[in-house]
């Protein structure tokens, strides 16, 4: 049972991700009807097909072929995906303290030396940090 809702819950990420619906799912078959409609009437191939309704023809197909219209509209695929842009503002109440400048002088006058303290296991070699800021 876990298997299979896991796979569901992925078959419908990868869907969502790639912008189809369950309705363009359910549209399959308006599809190849007239797909198989254009093959009877045109002779056309089905890439010749996908080209005048999803390809560089479409323009050309949809205002030659005004009669289509109704068939066209219930193909699959033919909504644009929607994209939804939010923006989530927050703020964190906090008070600020602007230091002066006598403050920070002297949190910059801090010298900061790092003493090698030695041991027997390690010996003193190449890779040692800085010894002094």
């Amino acid at each position: 049972m876990t298997r299979l809702l896991s796979m569901l819950l992925s078959s419908l990420l990868l869907l969502q991700s790639l912008h189809l619906s369950v309705t363009d799912l359910v549209q399959l078959d308006e599809l190849l009807e007239h797909a198989t409609y254009h093959q009877q009437e045109f002779g056309d191939s089905f890439l010749t097909f996908l080209d005048k309704h999803y390809g560089s023809q479409k323009a050309d197909h949809d205002r030659n072929h005004q009669e289509e219209k109704q068939d066209h509209e219930q193909l699959p695929f033919q909504q644009l995906p929607n994209q939804v842009l939010s923006h989530t503002h927050f703020f964190i109440g906090q008070r600020f303290f602007l230091d002066t400048p006598q403050q920070w002088k002297e949190s910059q006058s801090h010298q900061y030396h790092y003493l090698l303290q030695t041991s027997g296991i390690f010996t003193p070699g190449v890779f040692q940090p800085p010894r002094h800021a």
